[in-house]
């Protein structure tokens, strides 16, 4: 059964909302805890009280939408015995995460302030991403003891899958250049990104001079 908030928590959650929709649309340096109030009604002194500044206020928004939107996506438990099918279901989900309005517009207002915040951009990082790729490696550690694949560093090649799943896709809509996937392109480049991961690409590599005119080639 879920627990209702108290006043003073749904007046958080309130003003947390309204301080995404000022932050995300003006960028943290134009954003003011008067264009919250505008939005949320209330006084500063509310806002001071709970929050200290417009930078912490800043720093429980990108922290909280952070663990809420990654936390159920990592608190799934055991994973299932299939490894493909692990992945893929790990992979819509991520995409439908990272791709949203609410969580692109935490990536960039993070990447804006990183280099002042650096603290900021850490936390954000180890709360999302590297939690992630924490997960992932877990599931390949596990395909590993089962002997279905070999991995010297699961960290790592599970940093290479969360790589091919964003692809440049996601910094195309990170930058603006086009909407955010519908439902049936986020599932496509879901299963795309699982089956190049798992099947790799076979390339024959050329050893000894190899002639450009179709002559023989080493097998």
């Amino acid at each position: 059964m879920k627990m209702k908030r108290s006043p003073q928590e749904e007046r958080r959650v309130a003003i947390l909302d309204a301080a995404a929709a000022v932050f995300f649309e003006q960028g943290y340096a134009a954003a003011s805890i008067d264009a919250v109030i505008e939005r949320i009604g209330g006084s500063k002194r509310n806002i001071y009280t709970m929050f200290g500044s417009k930078e912490r206020l800043f720093i429980a928004l990108v922290s909280e939408n952070s663990d809420k939107m990654f936390g159920p996506l990592l608190a799934e438990g055991a994973v299932r015995k299939d490894l493909k099918d692990a992945l893929t279901d790990f992979s819509g989900r991520f995409l439908n995460i990272i791709m949203s309005r609410r969580m692109v517009g935490v990536y960039r207002a993070v990447v804006s302030e990183a280099s002042r915040l650096p603290e900021l951009a850490a936390s954000f990082y180890r709360t999302g991403p590297d939690r992630g790729a924490e997960w992932v490696a877990g599931i390949l550690k596990e395909a590993h003891a089962r002997g279905e694949i070999h991995v010297d560093d699961a960290k790592s090649a599970a940093q290479q899958f969360i790589g091919i799943l964003r692809g440049n896709l996601y910094m195309e809509i990170v930058l603006g250049l086009r909407k955010p996937l519908e439902p049936h392109e986020i599932d496509h480049a879901a299963i795309s990104a699982v089956d190049l991961f798992l099947n790799g690409v076979n390339a024959r590599v050329c050893s000894g001079s190899c002639k450009l005119n179709g002559g023989d080639r080493p097998a």
